[in-house]
């Protein structure tokens, strides 16, 4: 066999060899410490399915909710970014694996020189001529150029653009989690500002007809001055604060305008129209802890990002090995010479290289320290983020178990309050009761009504922020669902 041949099969064999075993891989830190169960969880649960997380808005049947999503979802600014990132990173990956196959190039060159070749003496003549042959030359053909992965740098460094392009993958899904919570939770805090406003116009109107009915009183000697300035003010500060909550609920409709990829005013005409907080509600979700890992964007992010820093380092590392080079070439060349006949013939050439660091001022060993410090700066985010994601998860548990203790108390209050009104209100009409008593019930029915409203209020964005602490919004797996 050609020696040639016989070196570059050994040497191909070599690097298969080499590179699967990949010497220089550096393993990912383990996965952190999970809880077996949750502190806050209530006891009784109703069982989630991953359709359910993914699609968990639905829960709340509201049309209004699932259109704004559905246009969030396909409008946003943010995603279509994060979108972009993604084909980014996947053409990334293109690159980085092509530099695991040998690269082919045309080339073709030509030209013509001309060089003092010989003075000569010409017969017949009385002195010499100088001959100035001029050549022509040209050349084309193909060549080729193989960096065989010896010790599988070239795989790493295609695992670490993989491992990134996951990364940015998950980058997507976390933006599309963040996003489906922001619009479901200004959507919450709209309907339910609007429905405080309602209660607040018919409370303010009660206080302005016990105004009227104190100066009616103080005219006929049957109330003091005092009664009548402390209601004229507890009027005036509640017409003040009227406008507040009117404002608040323009800048709902601004930020869900943005949210869903349009002007702040777009949604002006459509959401201005008062409507009362969704009657139902979606289930909270019954994940164990070790789900997270599995779910929640942010973290398979995170993870994504130890594989490609340890993918990194280990390439890093594979500077310091010698690197082996294979090179081929073969064409047509031409060459003519003044007057004579052209001469043509095929041309080929192989070739091998090998290289070795021997001094380089420290620069291979600075990158290997700095991706080392890289991959412990990710491993330590990635425990921060499965401890803040710990986080979310429990204080969404609290904040919901509060929110529903306080509009169930509120419930009551509401109840004991209506049964209060009522009782003025039938004295008044059997002559046994005034008037300004049947107005202090009517007022205090609807400041526990007014309550009322904030605790479901904010009982529901509990739930929103519970499933946006389990990365809802998302499903490309089955998850790991505990059923009782």
């Amino acid at each position: 066999m050609n020696p040639i041949l016989t070196a570059l099969a050994g040497a191909l064999t070599a690097s298969f060899l080499l590179s699967a075993c990949t010497p220089t891989r550096v393993d990912p830190p383990a996965t952190p410490a999970v809880p077996d169960q949750w502190s806050h969880a209530p006891e009784t649960r109703m069982a989630s399915s991953p359709a359910a997380l993914k699609s968990w808005w639905k829960g709340f049947d509201d049309p209004e909710l699932n259109a704004l999503i559905d246009r969030a979802l396909a409008a946003n600014q943010d995603l279509r970014a994060t979108q972009a990132r993604v084909r980014e990173a996947a053409a990334m990956v293109v690159a980085a694996d092509a530099a695991l196959y040998p690269s082919v190039d045309f080339f073709t060159s030509g030209g013509r020189e001309k060089r003092i070749d010989r003075i000569i003496a010409v017969p017949g003549s009385q002195g010499y001529q100088l001959i100035t042959p001029t050549a022509d030359m040209v050349t084309g053909g193909l060549a080729a150029r193989w960096e065989l992965d010896l010790f599988g740098q070239r795989h790493l460094e295609a695992e670490a653009a993989a491992a990134q392009a996951l990364g940015a993958e998950e980058a997507l899904h976390a933006a599309q989690v963040g996003l489906l919570a922001q619009v479901a939770t200004n959507y919450l805090e709209l309907r339910g500002v609007q429905q405080q406003t309602a209660v607040f116009e018919d409370n303010l109107e009660v206080q302005r007809e016990r105004l009227k009915a104190l100066k009616a009183f103080y005219r006929a000697g049957l109330a003091n001055e005092t009664a009548v300035a402390g209601q004229d003010a507890l009027v005036q500060s509640a017409e003040a604060t009227l406008p507040k909550l009117k404002e608040t609920a323009v800048r709902l409709i601004h930020r869900l305008g943005v949210l869903t990829g349009q002007p702040p005013q777009a949604l002006q005409a459509r959401l201005r129209e008062p409507r009362p907080l969704p009657g139902s509600a979606p289930a909270i979700p019954q994940l164990l802890p070790s789900s997270l890992l599995g779910q929640r964007p942010d973290l398979r992010q995170v993870q994504a990002e130890v594989v490609a820093a340890a993918a990194s380092l280990g390439a890093a590392r594979a500077d310091l090995l010698p690197k082996l080079v294979l090179s081929a070439s073969g064409g047509f060349g031409a060459l003519a010479v003044g007057g004579f006949p052209s001469l043509a013939e095929s041309v080929y050439a192989l070739g091998s290289g090998l290289t070795a660091p021997i001094f380089n001022a420290g620069r291979i060993r600075s990158r290997i320290t700095a991706a080392d410090a890289r991959l412990d700066q990710v491993a330590a985010n990635y425990e921060k983020t499965f401890l803040l994601a710990l986080e979310d998860v429990e204080n969404a548990f609290v904040a919901h178990r509060t929110a529903s203790e306080r509009r169930s108390r509120l419930l009551q209050a509401e109840a004991a309050a209506e049964q209060a009104r009522r009782s003025a209100e039938a004295l008044y009409d059997r002559g046994a009761g005034d008037y300004l008593s049947v107005l202090d019930a009517r007022g205090s029915k609807l400041s526990a009504l007014d309550e009322n409203v904030k605790a479901r209020t904010a009982t529901l964005v509990s739930l929103v922020s519970l499933y946006r602490a389990f990365g809802g919004g998302w499903a490309e797996e089955p998850v790991s669902v505990k059923t009782d």
